[in-house]
């Protein structure tokens, strides 16, 4: 072997040794036993004990040092690692210190040294690693699961965030933080807030969120949550991603032509601010301002390129050059605050907008609005007082408003002390409830003085003289309540001077709140922007397909349906199908059943029926039995759908001694009566067996004629009258066939053309009913 070179096995060798010696300095400078400072066994105890003294020690919140937050991160690291004890069993046997290490068993995964970046010096094999240490500032920004849901998405409401999702033995994660720092860099200033969330350590936000994969960037904007699914993170992405969330129209577009509606929209609480740019393409920072004080201040946009935009730069003289920023409050011929710089900066926005947030006379229109303009103050020294109008929703009331604005402009009180509003009596009934002791009456014109001395405990007194100057039109009056409501307001001022009234209040009506359909319309609008993010292109050609594959079924199904009918026209023209056959065919008709009562079928039809039914029976004979029953069956058609009813006929040859001793037992005589049976033919009798009645009709019985009346009295008179032709109906008595010859002799053909009035009054119950003692037996033969 040469002395000047190696050979390939010693050159392995050496390479092996090389790195066994970094990768034990690299465990040994991760030791958690040394990081904690204590010996490797140690019992759980001591090792929490020293975690407690070193993160006392070293929380950032303590020390102002820039080491001390990579420091708390190795020892907070070093007691998750050595307090589970899987992990620590590992980290014995093979020195892993990674995460994952509970999946692991006997055999440790060399792979995941993958997070380290190694770097070769200016020697061949290199002498020493390093580890990136840029995951250090997912680190400093990570926040927890419980940060995540009370902080970051309330705060959404007016601030956007961006959160990455990381893991510390990511790859991908080491690779993008360059690329995330940059993005940090240039939108955090503009007022992004920017966080991060360990996925392994804050599982359960990671599922919620819908990510599959680390790592992962979303943007959270008034309480949802946005994936940004581009493969790159470029700061032009990331703002165009922003601009596409936002909501919609949160600054309006305005020009020559609805400058005046717009500066005139005030009535909705908010005061209004003109940003004017010599371009068309609206700033980020202009819109993130706009969305946080979306609820106070209505943001409107001036392209003053555009040609529709001279009259208003004319009108407010505005530097062309230079972006400008105006705010208005009530009077729309001034602006009452403006800026001008040729970059105006994101805080100098915040600062002016907060400050001319609230009109000149603000409506206490939500809770929100109450904190701000009535702040509270439990310090009678330093107690705050607002002074408030009372009024209604109308223009009626307009001229009040107006004179209470011009007392407010010109009252002179420090805004940390006296501020001036109005409320609708209307809209917060649950409050003017609250307050209504004292001098307050009917007149819908009130002002009040109130302290708040907490969130639900005021103290109010009301302006005595202003109530008679409810109408007041005219400049004295308007002095004369100015006056009053100076000399209410100094005297109160004064530590040793205390309001008469007390009250415990409730928070105000929300009166921006969402209706329930503007609620749906948005979770609507979300839910397509959500899917048209997460739908790949591979899903929308199966979804095309799906509904590709519905509509051809429709209209084959259609086409074929316009074949059927075009031939059932045909077969109607040649006379092959009629309308009958035709409904017949399309729509099943319901079956009415009609059963024969016999000696079998006795007991069913008639003594067993449950409570609340009722047998239907036709008497008919030989005879008439073709004649009758399909026109029995005609008028009882309509109630074959009532469960409670059957219907039957009798033959009155079968049924004839059963029949005579029903009428023998409802006429309570224990004479033997001889029925006519030819005359029975075509009665009805509604039988119902649990209750032992029955009621009957007859073309010729009485109560077919001229109405009900008690059978026992009807019945007598006509034992004895001979001179009634139809004297035989039911009765055998006085019986003869040159009576039945006489006049007035009713066909078979018109025996049932009363039965349809019969059944209405039977079901309504105004029929006479016929109590029997018991059901007779039906003959057998």
């Amino acid at each position: 072997m040469s002395t000047g070179k190696f050979s390939e096995q010693n050159i392995l060798v050496i390479f092996l040794v090389l790195c066994a010696n970094a990768t034990i300095c690299l465990c040994a400078s991760n030791d958690p036993y040394a990081i904690l400072g204590v010996s490797n066994t140690a019992s759980a105890q001591e090792i929490r004990k020293a975690y407690k003294e070193l993160a006392k020690e070293w929380h950032p919140d303590k020390r102002s040092d820039s080491d001390s937050v990579e420091k708390f991160v190795q020892i907070k690291s070093a007691y998750e690692l050595l307090s589970d004890t899987d992990r620590r069993r590992i980290y014995d046997r093979h020195g892993v210190t990674s995460e994952d290490s509970h999946y692991l068993q006997d055999k440790y995964d060399y792979s995941e040294y993958n997070r380290y970046s190694y770097y070769q010096t200016e020697d061949t094999f290199g002498k020493h690693f390093t580890i990136d240490q840029d995951i250090v500032l997912f680190h400093k920004l990570s926040v927890t699961a419980n940060y995540f849901e009370k902080n970051i998405l309330p705060n959404s409401a007016k601030k956007v965030h961006v959160v990455m999702f990381y893991n510390d033995w990511c790859f991908r994660c080491n690779r993008i933080v360059n690329a995330f720092k940059k993005v940090m860099d240039i939108l955090e200033p503009v007022g992004v807030n920017f966080a991060t969330v360990n996925a392994i350590h804050e599982e359960s936000i990671f599922r919620k969120t819908g990510i599959d994969e680390v790592p992962k960037m979303v943007v959270v904007i008034d309480g949802h949550v946005f994936i940004y699914r581009e493969h790159s993170i470029t700061p032009q992405k990331v703002v165009d991603f922003i601009r596409k969330k936002l909501p919609f129209r949160i600054m309006q577009r305005v020009d020559s032509e609805n400058i005046d509606d717009f500066l005139g929209g005030w009535m909705d609480n908010r005061v209004r601010a003109l940003i004017l740019e010599p371009r068309s393409l609206i700033r980020l920072r202009y819109l993130l301002t706009a969305f946080e004080f979306n609820d106070r201040v209505a943001f409107g946009f001036v392209d003053m390129n555009s040609k529709r935009s001279k009259d208003i730069i004319d009108r407010f003289k505005v530097n062309t050059s230079m972006d400008t920023l105006l705010i208005f409050n009530e009077e729309s011929t001034s602006y009452v605050a403006s800026v001008c710089m040729p970059d105006i900066p994101t805080q100098t926005l915040i600062d002016v907008v907060s400050s001319n947030q609230y009109l000149a006379l603000p409506r206490l229109s939500s809770q929100d609005i109450l904190e701000s303009v009535c702040p509270r103050e439990w310090n009678r020294p330093r107690k705050r007082l607002c002074v408030v109008l009372i009024t209604e929703n109308n223009k009626k009331h307009d001229f009040a408003r107006v004179a209470l604005r011009r007392i407010a402009l010109n009252s002179g009180y420090s805004l940390e002390r006296v501020r001036f509003a109005y409320m609708f009596k209307e809209s917060q009934p649950d409050f003017i409830n609250a307050i209504s002791k004292g001098s307050f009456e009917k007149n819908p014109l009130q002002i009040v003085i109130i302290w708040r001395r907490d969130d639900k405990h005021i103290k109010y007194e009301w302006v005595c003289g202003a109530k008679q100057y409810a109408n007041f039109v005219n400049e004295s009056l308007i002095n004369a309540t100015n006056y009053e409501i100076s000399f209410t307001v100094k005297r109160l001022l004064k530590s040793s001077e205390s309001l008469n009234y007390e009250a415990f209040v409730e928070k105000l009506f929300n009166e921006h709140s969402e209706g329930i359909i503007t609620k749906w319309m948005s979770r609507m609008l979300y839910m397509l922007d959500y899917l048209s993010d997460n739908i790949e292109d591979e899903h929308l050609l199966a979804a095309f397909s799906l509904l590709g594959t519905i509509a051809f079924m429709f209209a084959v199904g259609y086409v074929l349906m316009y074949f059927v009918r075009a031939e059932e026209e045909n077969l109607k023209a040649q006379g092959h199908l009629v309308d009958g056959q035709e409904q017949y065919h399309n729509q099943p008709v319901p079956e009415l059943k009609l059963y024969e009562l016999r000696a079998e079928k006795y007991n069913g039809m008639v003594r067993l029926l449950k409570p609340g039914c009722r047998t239907l029976l036709l008497i008919t004979d030989l005879q008439s039995r073709k004649k009758l029953i399909p026109y029995f069956h005609k008028a009882v058609w309509p109630y074959r759908k009532s469960k409670t009813l059957l219907f039957g006929h009798m033959l009155i040859e079968k049924g004839l001694p059963w029949y005579s001793e029903l009428l023998r037992l409802s006429l309570c005589t224990n004479q033997k009566l001889q029925v006519n049976p030819r005359n029975c033919v075509g009665t009805v009798i509604a039988l119902n067996g649990h209750r032992k009645y029955f009621c009957m009709y007859h073309a010729k019985h009485p109560e077919s004629v001229r109405g009900a009346k008690r059978i026992l009295k009807i019945t007598k008179p006509f034992l004895d009258r001979r001179e009634d032709p139809e004297i035989g109906t039911f009765l055998d008595k006085g019986y003869s066939e040159e009576s039945e010859a006489e006049a007035n002799v009713l066909l078979e053909d018109h025996l049932l053309n009363s039965l349809d009035d019969w059944l209405e009054r039977l079901f309504d119950g105004s029929t006479h009913k016929y109590y029997i003692n018991y059901w007779p037996d039906f003959p057998t033969k």
